[in-house]
């Protein structure tokens, strides 16, 4: 099942302080974090997947700050049944937002895992198929700025849309003002498939959605890469609420 899933507020200052840990850095644009935003868990939950509707995952994250930089951590199962899987993830990045380890492993139903570390010029992955499998290294010319963007942890696609609201748009009173329509193109790396790939956001302003039964006015982002089309949807705490594939056949919402 894993390989057919596709994948007001006056606070802003501070949230976008907090969004500044988790994003390239940009201290002549965003004011430096309070204290209260440091050591704590800013965001943290559960994400439904949806495929025609049927509910067929669910993914559990937490994003955790301190001074010495941002923990995000996931694990992705899907429903109950003989050919259930599950995984984990775990994303440690510097103050500054660059990479300092990736772990990914493979629970069930088999053993695979990953590690990803950054080099003096280039990213390193090391990752074994099983327990009896001896590890294999392949190295990825890429920054330790690159984003890691796995497939089956859509956490990780809000960790890069707070690094596009960072770097591609102005913070003011009423939320970030964003060029519209302009796209951003940035690195990611998907440690999973050991593959690396230049992706596209843009904000496509603010939309009305219904969000469990509930009309909602939110954000709109749209991510394009080769590995297919998602829109993103965002509330005024740069939450992710919802995402959604090209054709909406494949939806995650948050529960």
């Amino acid at each position: 099942m894993l390989d057919r899933v596709g994948m007001k507020m006056s606070k802003h200052g501070r949230w976008f302080a907090v969004v500044f840990l988790c994003a390239l850095p940009v201290a002549n644009t965003f004011a430096a974090p309070d204290k209260e935003a440091l050591g704590k868990t800013v965001d943290s939950g559960s994400f439904g997947v949806f495929m025609n509707g049927k509910r067929v995952a669910t993914e559990t994250f937490s994003i955790h700050q301190s001074s010495t930089g941002s923990s995000i951590t996931s694990r992705f199962k899907t429903e109950a049944g003989p050919d259930q899987a599950e995984q984990s993830s775990e994303l440690q990045l510097t103050p500054g937002g660059e990479l300092k380890s990736y772990e990914w492993k493979e629970i069930s139903p088999g053993q695979s895992q990953a590690t990803v570390l950054p080099g003096q010029d280039f990213l390193t992955e090391r990752y074994t198929s099983g327990p009896t499998d001896k590890p294999h290294e392949q190295p990825f010319l890429l920054p330790a700025s690159t984003s890691v963007l796995d497939d089956y942890f859509f956490v990780q696609r809000e960790v890069l849309a707070w690094k596009y609201l960072a770097t591609s748009c102005r913070q003011e009173k009423n939320g970030p003002n964003c060029p519209l329509k302009e796209k951003a193109q940035l690195g990611t790396l998907n440690a999973h498939a050991r593959a690396s790939t230049l992706v596209n956001l843009q904000f496509s302003g603010r939309e009305k959605i219904y969000l469990h039964g509930v009309e909602r006015e939110l954000i709109r982002l749209d991510l394009k890469s080769e590995s297919g089309d998602w829109t993103l949807w965002l509330d005024d705490q740069l939450k992710l609420q919802r995402m959604a594939n090209e054709g909406n056949t494949t939806e995650v919402v948050r529960d």
